[in-house]
C-alpha cells in the first residue's frame, strides 16, 4: 500500500470521451470491476472543461467524436504525458494510427476489441503516468531546492555544475 502523498496512492482514474453512450457505459463497468475508477464524456469539450488530477490515469478515447476529434484533443492535451491515451475506433485506418501513434498515444484499438486487449493497454498506461507523475514530483522537488538557494549560492552551484573544481570555484570567485 502506498503512503500518502507518495505518487500514485489515490485509486487510478481512466477518463472515457466517446459520444456513443452505450459504448460509454459499457466501458465503466469494465473499468470498475479492473478495480479503477472512470468518468465518463460525451465530447472532447467536457473532457477539457474537467480540472487536471495529480493521481494516475489514463484516457480511452475515440477518434470520431462531434466538432472536436479525438486527434484534435489529443493535439491540445500534448503536454499532458502523466496521462497516455488509448484510441479506440470503429473505423480505423493506417494514416489515422500512424499520426495518432506519432503524437504519442499508449495504444491504437479498432472495435471490436477484447476487454481483456483494452484492460491490458490501461495497466500499461497507468505505469506509464506512475511513472510520469514521478519524474513530475522529482522535478518539482529539485526546483523547490534550488529555489531555496541564495544567490551567492546559485553562483556557486552553477560553477560545480560547469565541473570546477573547489579551488577553480575559490579562483574565480576570488
Amino acid at each position: 500500500m502506498s503512503s500518502p502523498g507518495e505518487v500514485g496512492s489515490e485509486t487510478p482514474v481512466v477518463f472515457i470521451v466517446d459520444d456513443d453512450v452505450s459504448v460509454r457505459e459499457s466501458l465503466e463497468l469494465l473499468i470498475l470491476s479492473a478495480g479503477w475508477r472512470s468518468e465518463s464524456f460525451a465530447s472532447a469539450e467536457d473532457f477539457l472543461a474537467r480540472s487536471r488530477i495529480d493521481s494516475p490515469s489514463c484516457l480511452v478515447l475515440d477518434v470520431s467524436l462531434p466538432n472536436l476529434n479525438g486527434l484534435d484533443l489529443q493535439t491540445r492535451i500534448v503536454d499532458r504525458t502523466d496521462m497516455p491515451i488509448i484510441f479506440i475506433t470503429g473505423h480505423g485506418d493506417v494514416p489515422t494510427s500512424v499520426q495518432a501513434m506519432k503524437a504519442g498515444a499508449a495504444e491504437f484499438l479498432t472495435k471490436p476489441f477484447s476487454d481483456e486487449v483494452l484492460l491490458n493497454a490501461i495497466r500499461q498506461a497507468m505505469e506509464r503516468s506512475r511513472t510520469a507523475l514521478a519524474h513530475e514530483a522529482e522535478f518539482r522537488a529539485r526546483r523547490d531546492c534550488y529555489a531555496s538557494l541564495t544567490p551567492r549560492e546559485r553562483e556557486i552551484m552553477a560553477l560545480v555544475v560547469s565541473g570546477l573544481l573547489n579551488k577553480q570555484i575559490a579562483f574565480e570567485l576570488g
